[in-house]
């Protein structure tokens, strides 16, 4: 099927009979001013547009259609069958007969952490301050890195889960480990459909590409 781009508008003016431009400030110029080399790019960007437009809508109307067909199937399966689709937290897989195709549908919860991690981050400190120098460097590693906040300003949230797969038994890092969980709270969900194909039925899976970045 061929890709038929938006039309995007050249970004011409014309006034009295005279064909402008409006520049990044929104001032006029006049396009035999206009350097080939600024009115060429001008041109591509405006064509690789429409194209993204396009495929931006196709996108938008599948991820719909796909919501609505599963959705419906998961109706069909619940009235005649009794049974829900699903896994944990809402997780699905639906799989072709041969075994060849199958489509996951994954929900993903956003967390964020409230006041009570500075609570956390008072009672680690008092450990490892108390704790010798040269004892536990990993954990004084992982300690560091969760408690920084990255270029977005954000709390490192894997190293913050990994604190808590520590086995350590001191009432004040239980204490810490036991306000993390409290500081844990859902601020949104985002679900995730990937489609895969496999050659045999045990042969690796492939992703059917939809991200522009990894296709």
């Amino acid at each position: 099927m061929t890709t038929i781009p938006i039309p995007v508008p050249d970004g011409r003016v014309e006034l009295h009979g005279k064909a402008y431009m409006p520049d990044a400030r929104g001032n006029l110029v006049p396009v035999e001013l206009i350097r080939p080399a600024v009115l060429l790019e001008d041109e591509v960007v405006r064509k690789v547009v429409g194209y993204a437009e396009v495929l931006s809508a196709q996108v938008a109307r599948f991820k719909g259609h796909t919501f609505e067909d599963l959705g419906a199937l998961d109706a069909l399966l619940a009235q005649e069958y009794d049974l829900t689709k699903g896994g944990a937290k809402g997780n699905k897989t639906y799989q072709t007969h041969d075994g060849l195709m199958k489509v996951q549908v994954q929900v993903a919860d956003y967390i964020d952490f409230g006041p009570q991690l500075q609570i956390a981050k008072a009672l680690v400190d008092e450990c490892l301050n108390e704790w010798s120098e040269d004892a536990r460097p990993e954990i004084r590693a992982i300690v560091t890195r969760a408690f920084n906040t990255d270029k977005e300003g954000q709390i490192n949230r894997s190293e913050i889960f990994m604190l808590l797969r520590l086995a350590i038994e001191d009432p004040r890092w239980l204490k810490a480990m036991e306000a993390i969980r409290d500081a844990m709270r859902i601020v949104g969900t985002k679900i995730y459909v990937r489609v895969y194909r496999r050659e045999t039925p045990d042969g690796a899976w492939r992703a059917v590409t939809i991200d522009l970045a990894k296709a």
